[in-house]
């Protein structure tokens, strides 16, 4: 919609395939002038008809951001609406006929879940099976190929989620997603109102459960930071034992390697398994009810490199794959001594983005 000031007012779901953001982004408008043109137009450029490309053949929009995020929320098996919650999200719908389902739970007092509010979204009779992003390839054979113990098998059925976690996965911009798979049953249109149904009720059901983000989702506890130090301290002095090896020339070079090389890639890889060790056990830390974690599991934004980079270190910086080379004479900045060779000095950053970084570091 053009709104006054020369403004244009979009739905968030096709801002990634315009690749627009609300930063001063401009667009242009085109008024077709011939019937023809208006008929093309009308016919082949409307968003809904956009929403598969022939490119790969699958959705180049799909559900984000706070939707995105909510919907991992909504759809979670402990959540329950009362029958005035029930009755002002779903007026939210033009489609919906004015019914409501058989409650999930009927004693002390009618409860619907939010996977039934879900299903009273979904347009047309449409099956689809997939997984969440927290799906583990056990449970894909042996008893819970069918019922999976933390909610990740996501089943609809006839129109109706039955099982699963709704995320990224499930309405992202996949091939074979639900959304894919609804343009595909019910059409262009019927699936362009899918999108506009699922952020009206899911957005003005956040407005009721609430989502908010803060420092307090960033800190781990005593013992993981413990860990943490001991991993970045094992790693420095992993790494100046290889330092100390060349200097009395007793590090062997690996096959088809120069010796240098050989230093370079040991050191690298002490680095980098630290980074990634001191990354598992933050993730470990942070509860089910992390923020930061449940943006990261529905998709919406960030990802546990985020997280290890916040919580437990920033890691080793590379140029061209390469750890930071000697800009000035045998060294790389003038604070450091010549042919400092160590993990500082050639830009590994021990300090996470929440303890704050040195001015080395930041630089």
């Amino acid at each position: 919609k053009v709104l006054p000031w020369s403004t244009f007012r979009l739905n968030l779901s096709v801002t990634t395939p315009y690749n627009a953001d609300f930063d001063g982004d401009e667009m242009n408008l085109h008024l077709a002038q011939s019937l023809e043109s208006r008929a093309e137009i009308s016919q082949l450029a409307q968003v809904p008809r956009m929403i598969i490309t022939p490119q790969s053949n699958r959705p180049v929009m799909g559900i984000v951001q706070d939707t995105l995020c909510a919907v991992r929320k909504m759809t979670k098996r402990d959540v329950f609406l009362d029958k005035s919650e029930m009755m002002s999200l779903l007026l939210h719908l033009e489609k919906w006929d004015g019914r409501l389902p058989q409650p999930a739970v009927l004693k002390p007092r009618p409860l619907w879940t939010g996977k039934q509010l879900f299903s009273l979204i979904i347009p047309g009779r449409v099956n689809c099976i997939r997984t969440h992003s927290t799906h583990p390839d056990s449970e894909d054979k042996g008893p819970y190929k069918w019922i999976s113990v933390g909610d990740t098998k996501v089943i609809v059925e006839d129109g109706e989620l039955v099982c699963g976690i709704i995320c990224k996965k499930s309405i992202g911009a996949s091939s074979g997603s639900l959304l894919h798979i609804c343009f595909m049953e019910v059409g262009p249109f019927e699936t362009a109102i899918f999108y506009s149904d699922i952020q009206r009720v899911v957005n003005n059901w956040l407005l009721i459960e609430g989502g908010s983000i803060g420092i307090g989702d960033t800190i781990a506890d005593r013992s993981t930071y413990l860990e943490i130090q001991n991993a970045i301290k094992k790693a420095k002095a992993d790494v100046y034992e290889v330092i100390e090896k060349a200097h009395n020339d007793e590090l062997e070079p690996m096959p088809g390697n120069t010796l240098r090389q050989t230093f370079e890639n040991q050191v690298n890889m002490i680095l980098n398994d630290a980074r990634d060790k001191t990354g598992g056990s933050a993730q470990k830390s942070l509860s089910e009810f992390n923020n930061f974690k449940s943006m990261v599991v529905a998709g919406s934004k960030g990802s546990k490199i985020n997280i290890s980079q916040v919580i437990a270190c920033v890691g080793q910086q590379n140029v061209e794959g390469k750890r930071i080379p000697f800009g000035f004479r045998h060294r790389t900045l003038p604070h450091f001594i010549k042919d400092d060779y160590g993990p500082e000095s050639r830009g590994f950053v021990e300090n996470s983005y929440l303890a704050g970084l040195t001015p080395t570091e930041f630089f």
